[in-house]
């Protein structure tokens, strides 16, 4: 089975800094086409980010993407951790849930990070198993991300590009493939970023990430502080080759820009696929 995705077309992150032109609802809302908000955000009682989401909600879709699930982690699963993200997905419906491929607890302390592991069948065997519990938990499938590196692990035994497509296609999961990780990573440990996309099945990703990043010399950071590069907006039209119509997303987490800046980011990668898909018409009916 392939994951059952969407087009929702191109979206924003949820973001504080954005709750004053968005809490009204309306024509700003309706500038982008969905939203992503991030999960542990909202799983609250009450409150304001709860009011914005909802009314957000009213009128455009929303994705609900985690950074705490620690899939790859040697911690029991956070069964009252699922129980809040499934409360919150009733309530909200999402078009989907995701979260990220690594781990961030150990000994029941959360690092507040997205750490790596090695990639090796041992570890492909234990996050399959711990994938399909969370998908039973949560009566449907979710999608994992490619994580952004700095170091690789000598025990691997496979690469990361084979690791996450045997994953999905093992936990019948989707795929959120973030193009700026993958640019990152390749960077940084001396890949292919193309190679990379050309060994995940097209049939697994559901959703696509866009963001910016430093570059400090030595090696890229994923830092979500500026607006997409040139380079990964090249590497972006290789993936809407081959991967056809998928929703894509802008991260900007840290100096956010105005609301009108980032609408138009979304709006430039939107205009990039279509201008891609008009070249390529078999992947404008993927």
């Amino acid at each position: 089975m392939a994951f059952r995705r969407s087009y929702l077309g191109h979206g924003v992150g949820l973001r504080t800094r954005h709750f004053p032109v968005l809490e009204g609802g309306g024509a700003a809302v309706r500038e982008v086409d969905w939203f992503e908000a991030i999960s542990e955000n909202f799983m609250l009682p009450g409150g304001r980010p709860l009011a914005v989401l909802e009314r957000v909600r009213a009128e455009r879709p929303v994705a609900l993407h985690g950074v705490s699930l620690s899939i790859a982690g040697t911690d029991p699963l956070n069964r009252r951790y699922l129980a809040e993200l499934s409360a919150l997905a009733r309530r909200i419906e999402p078009a989907w849930i995701s979260d990220h491929l690594c781990f961030g607890s150990a000994g029941g302390h959360y690092a507040h990070d997205l750490l790596p592991f090695p990639f090796t069948e041992e570890s492909l065997r234990w996050v399959v198993s711990r994938l399909l519990a969370v998908q039973e938990a949560l009566g449907r499938q979710i999608l994992l991300e490619n994580v952004s590196s700095y170091l690789t692990f000598r025990d691997s035994e496979l690469a990361e590009h084979e690791f996450l497509a045997e994953l999905a296609e093992r936990a019948d999961c989707g795929i959120l493939l973030d193009v700026n990780n993958v640019y990152v990573a390749a960077h940084n440990h001396g890949f292919s970023p193309e190679a990379y996309l050309e060994a995940i099945p097209p049939g697994r990703v559901g959703q696509i990430h866009l963001a910016g990043h430093q570059d400090h010399g030595s090696h890229l950071f994923d830092s979500h502080d500026r607006r997409v590069s040139a380079a990964v907006f090249r590497l972006y039209r290789s993936a809407v080759r081959r991967f056809g119509r998928v929703s894509t997303l802008i991260e900007w987490d840290e100096r956010i820009p105005p609301w009108g800046r980032l609408v138009r980011e979304a709006r430039r990668a939107g205009q990039i696929m279509e201008e891609e898909l008009r070249a390529s018409p078999a992947q404008s009916a993927a």
